[in-house]
């Protein structure tokens, strides 16, 4: 490891390069979580992966490193073996659940730009984790509703992940809950949206922080009244709610 000094400036560096994604009020706290516990452990593929993205222009859209850890975590400990993922972007968090799952687990994978994810396939593919995905380029929401229509996907997911476009959040929940098996689990990423839901309305906010708030705030609303689910909403990353499916 680097001296604190030099380790600090870097990782402070490339933690502004994939854009700020920890609520936590000290960036030093922060940068001890991802360097004690997060990149000493990080999977080589992993560690790839994130610095290319880093030099993406939309590096801002990835997940964090310790959102990353967990989600691979998690997989292992509810012993998932069929997920899904809406969103993907280059394929940090699908890295993550690839490496989690068994060698004949599968990755329903949907995003509208496939371009992103193909920057992160060679990684993928290179970690010998590319025949557990099926990648579908264009929007989830006409897939889900196929799959729904169709029967045989109802209950069948162990574990989706949604980390998309945010006006369609509660879209996607009337939909995945038929799909995730009682017991099973859904992730929503971005809930806290980089602390927004507590500012006050006339708070000064960058314009896709202000569109897409509402749209949070509706979907955190509408879990917390949802009985078919209990649900724990974490300070990871910029906030994610495990909503566990039980009815």
């Amino acid at each position: 490891m680097a001296t604190n000094g030099e380790s600090e400036q870097n990782q402070t560096h490339r933690h502004q390069e994939v854009g700020h994604k920890s609520l936590l009020q000290s960036d030093a706290l922060y940068q001890y979580i991802l360097e004690t516990s997060v990149y000493p452990r990080e999977p080589e593929s992993m560690k790839e992966l994130r610095e290319v993205t880093a030099k993406h222009p939309w590096n801002i859209m990835t997940t964090s490193a310790d959102e990353g850890q967990f989600l691979n975590m998690l997989l292992k400990l509810i012993n998932a073996k069929n997920t899904m993922e809406i969103g993907v972007y280059t394929g940090y968090s699908l890295l993550a659940t690839a490496l989690a799952l068994p060698d004949d687990g599968k990755i329903l994978a949907m995003d509208i730009n496939r371009e992103n994810y193909e920057l992160g396939l060679p990684i993928i593919e290179k970690a010998g984790l590319a025949h557990k995905i099926d990648f579908r380029e264009g929007p989830a929401l006409p897939v889900l509703d196929q799959m729904i229509e169709d029967g045989k996907f109802h209950g069948t997911f162990d574990f989706i992940f949604v980390d998309a476009d945010k006006d369609n959040y509660i879209n996607y929940h009337k939909r995945l809950i038929d799909l995730v098996k009682v017991g099973g689990v859904i992730g929503y990423d971005n809930t806290l949206w980089n602390g927004s839901v507590v500012a006050p309305p006339d708070a000064p906010m960058r314009k896709y922080v202000r569109y897409y708030r509402d749209f949070v705030l509706e979907l955190n609303k509408a879990l917390a009244a949802d009985p078919r689910i209990e649900i724990c909403m974490l300070p990871v990353g910029d906030g994610i709610t495990l909503c566990r499916r039980v009815s």
